[in-house]
């Protein structure tokens, strides 16, 4: 076994045990240094996108034997947030600065009946698997990778149908909704069932944040922060439990102001890992809320240096301190020294 390979073997075993609700809380952390290329945007041409994934994933080992955190190493395929709006037939406005977005397709049911759910491979969605193919050819079978960008049954079709109309839609015609919701909850399937088939349901990444999962899926539902509680459980909770059923656990983000969504959150089977982005007041008593429900990674972790986090973390949870910036590999080296020493390794 390569040092590399021990390793990473080595923080997988760390991030069973952060998972593990039968083993003592615990804390993770990843550290963050400067890539080796700029950022690319999605809508740079291909061959950017692929030389940085590329070096994102190189410099990602480097930093695996400089530094001892909890990161491992993957290969991050980026899309936008419209990547299945857009195999339904959406135009995708791609800002010269900012992330590419669906533009509306349908404002009512009857138009919204008549999508239909398009094959892989004869979608725009055929051209994520090409990028990630090349990459795995390059780095063979053994690289972990990061999931694309997943929306929710629930987002996905508020980015087809105009939201203008789509939320008056959830009283007015509830079934419509719920139809569309399916056709995009199919896709997903269909993709996910794909994407795991090639690059591995065993061990990934997650899109954002950036943590390791065995099994289980990961997405994005932001919509419920502008429809009430009842609502969440009609047009949210049944979808999210078939996913999580389906792929064994979900991990979620959401960066809604959906504090009145919290108790319905925890109607949620199999949640390993809760993201939210908030103000800090409202991300202190949301560790606190689901410290016994999941592993959390929010927007806030603690006043001061990181290496003061863990000893401000409430008791009984499982945090993951994510993204903490160091401005060089020296940085780095230290910043996760002190963290190692923080918790205790």
């Amino acid at each position: 076994m390569s040092d590399i390979t021990s390793i990473i073997e080595r923080r997988r075993d760390r991030w069973r045990r952060f998972y593990d609700k039968q083993a003592a809380p615990s804390h993770l952390f990843q550290i963050t240094p400067p890539y080796s290329l700029p950022y690319p945007h999605p809508n740079h041409n291909y061959e950017q996108r692929q030389e940085w994934t590329a070096r994102a994933y190189e410099d990602q080992l480097e930093w695996t034997r400089r530094f001892e955190d909890d990161r491992i190493p993957s290969v991050q395929v980026h899309t936008g947030t419209e990547i299945f709006a857009e195999a339904f037939g959406c135009r995708v406005h791609r800002p010269e600065t900012d992330m590419p977005f669906a533009l509306p397709l349908v404002d009512n049911g009857a138009d919204a009946a008549k999508l239909r759910v398009p094959e892989l491979s004869n979608s725009t969605l055929a051209k994520i698997f090409e990028m990630a193919d090349e990459q795995q050819r390059r780095f063979g079978p053994d690289a972990l990778f990061m999931l694309p960008d997943m929306q929710s049954p629930l987002d996905i079709a508020a980015l087809i149908w105009d939201k203008n109309t789509y939320y008056s839609a959830m009283i007015e015609e509830p079934e419509a909704v719920l139809e569309l919701q399916a056709k995009c909850e199919q896709l997903m399937c269909a993709f996910l069932d794909e994407w795991f088939k090639r690059y591995g349901h065993a061990a990934y990444i997650a899109h954002y944040p950036l943590y390791y999962m065995e099994g289980g899926l990961t997405l994005s539902e932001d919509e419920i922060g502008s429809i009430s509680p009842e609502m969440f459980r009609t047009f949210a909770l049944p979808a999210l439990n078939r996913l999580s059923d389906r792929y064994g656990g979900i991990g979620i983000h959401c960066c809604a102001n959906s504090r009145h969504q919290w108790d319905n959150l925890k109607l949620i089977r199999g949640v390993r890992m809760l993201n939210l982005i908030q103000p800090d007041d409202i991300i202190i008593k949301a560790y606190r809320f689901f410290a016994d429900f999941a592993c959390q990674t929010h927007s806030y972790f603690g006043a001061g240096e990181p290496k003061t986090w863990p000893s401000q973390a409430p008791a009984g949870t499982r945090i993951l301190f994510e993204n903490i910036y160091c401005g060089s590999i020296d940085d780095a080296v230290r910043v996760a020294e002190e963290m190692g020493e923080a918790l205790g390794r």
